[in-house]
């Protein structure tokens, strides 16, 4: 009798622990705080009322019910665990349609066996989780052929409903019940309605026909650096790691008879599609999701390179981290695109785009700046400092050797290659990663001290909340560097602040495209 009630208790909490845990924040490991589930209530109602006068719940529905506790659970853990991780909601109808764009990352850059291993360690997973939830499940389903098991199960299960819906309206009514996750499939239903349903409004653009004069003949850069978010800044431990970089890169500005002015704008989105504020700043359009961002891309819209070109500039796109088609380069109108296969990379590589970037920029010296018969706007978004933020490539002072297939010595890639990563812990990494960035722009500009450059450099979004940490803003740096006091005077006007240091926010990415264009005119 005692084992009997042991393993029901048993079964039960495995049921309920199966979708009412909590994450473990930042990491994906889940924990259970001993949240009730209202679904498990309901469910044992059901089985309870279809057990009467019957000898058992069938094997079939029994195995049917576990099925749906799977999904039910992998539900929990993605609507738990993606706030953590990315600092964002779950949208299965966005998300989903990126999985063979990470796939085809993840293939290009993990080794066949250790892809193979993943795949049979996810099988095992879910065959032993469907094993044991199945195996709770039959358990529940003998306890309603004994009469006196089933009318407990009921009972108890019909006051935790009532109770539940009692709590919806004085939350202090006990016990705690985790949310359902049956509320969530609901809501990412909505989603998918409303995306298939309704027409995306897409705002019209701002006024593009500056006259460009304050840079006219200076080469202009927009370099996004992949997750180079407020955290650089606001998070002590990483501003503090940063600062021998950062003092580097002001040395550099100073000693090449430059100016820098900084400001924190919103990014349209947090932790990832960095192409949302790429086509948010290049449009001067609002995008905040792929819906808008697909609309946006079947109309005729200006932007900033079409903007730059009326002005006699010649616009490039470097794009190192692209190997597939990119429908946005038509949209935009850039006059050359640059993407993984043109730049030949030849060295070691390093994260998931292989490429460094202090080669991206190197190349486009060799084959745009210094043949340049026309002032350039240039589009560069980054990608060292792309999740997981290691291996950092090493800095090489001399750039001359980074077209060589061995840019580096075989100490440096040890060291590199060598340095493991902290799992539970980003930060670190995170901060080699943006420094080496920061350090690779301050090079870039002692080698080309004498050329005439604006460079805008600003981050697309925050890194994960496993870096950013609870709650963080979805603020990013921008910085304005260049030789042109009234370039950097306007700036300063429109709420910049003079150093590498920002201050306080001044609007959204988007808004940022007509303060840059105000900037760059007289008129």
């Amino acid at each position: 009798m005692a084992s009997a009630l042991v393993s029901l208790v048993a079964a039960l909490l495995l049921l309920d622990l199966s979708i009412t845990f909590e994450n473990v924040w930042p990491t994906p490991a889940v924990k259970w705080t001993g949240a009730l589930s209202v679904e498990l209530a309901i469910a044992i109602l059901a089985l309870a009322s279809a057990s009467r006068g019957r000898r058992a719940v069938s094997p079939r529905a029994l195995s049917l019910l576990s099925a749906l506790w799977i999904a039910l659970a992998l539900g929990r853990y993605a609507e738990v665990t993606a706030p953590a991780l990315y600092g964002r909601d779950v949208n299965l109808y966005w998300d989903l349609r990126f999985i063979p764009d990470v796939v085809a990352m993840v293939t290009r850059v993990a080794h066949p066996w250790l892809i193979g291993a993943a795949i049979v360690a996810v099988v095992g997973l879910l065959t032993l989780l469907f094993w044991l939830l199945r195996a709770a499940w039959r358990r529940v389903g003998r306890a309603m052929q004994d009469a006196r098991e089933r009318r407990v199960l009921a009972i108890v299960s019909a006051a935790l409903v009532v109770l539940f819906v009692l709590r919806q309206f004085n939350e202090h009514v006990p016990p705690r019940f985790a949310p359902p996750v049956t509320a969530a499939y609901a809501r990412q239903a909505r989603f998918a309605i409303t995306a298939l349903t309704a027409s995306t409004y897409v705002p019209p653009s701002p006024p593009m026909d500056a006259d460009l004069s304050r840079v006219k003949d200076a080469d202009v850069f927009v370099i996004f650096i992949e997750a180079y978010g407020a955290i650089a800044y606001t998070r002590p431990e990483i501003a503090r790691a940063l600062a021998p970089a950062r003092m580097q890169l002001e040395s550099a500005i100073r000693e090449t008879h430059r100016d820098v002015v900084s400001a924190f704008v919103e990014s349209p989105t947090f932790g990832g599609s960095s192409w949302l504020a790429h086509i948010s700043l290049l449009s001067g359009v609002d995008v905040r999701d792929p819906d808008r961002n697909a609309r946006l891309m079947t109309e005729r819209r200006d932007t900033l390179p079409r903007a730059f070109a009326r002005r006699g500039f010649r616009t490039v796109a470097l794009m190192p981290g692209l190997r597939l088609g990119w429908p946005e380069g038509a949209f935009y109108g850039f006059d050359e695109i640059y993407g993984a296969d043109r730049l030949a990379y030849r060295g070691p590589e390093f994260g998931w785009f292989a490429i460094p970037d202090q080669y991206s920029l190197e190349r486009l010296d060799a084959l745009e700046v210094t043949r340049a018969s026309q002032p350039l706007f240039v589009f560069f978004p980054t990608i060292s400092t792309h999740f997981p933020f290691s291996p950092v490539p090493p800095y090489q002072p001399d750039w001359s050797r980074m077209t060589d297939p061995h840019p580096y010595s075989g100490p440096e890639i040890v060291r590199a290659y060598g340095r493991e990563l902290d799992w539970v812990n980003f930060g670190p990494a995170y901060a080699d990663a943006i420094a080496y960035d920061l350090t690779t722009i301050g090079g870039y500009l002692r080698l080309r001290a004498a050329r005439d450059f604006v460079l805008i450099v600003l981050g697309d979004h925050q890194p994960a909340a496993a870096v950013s940490g609870e709650h963080a803003s979805w603020d990013v740096p921008v910085h304005a560097i260049a030789s042109r006091p009234d370039v950097l005077a306007a700036l300063r006007a429109q709420g910049f602040q003079a150093g590498l240091a920002p201050s306080a926010p001044i609007g959204r990415m988007h808004g940022l495209t007509p303060r840059l264009l105000a900037a760059f005119s007289r008129e």
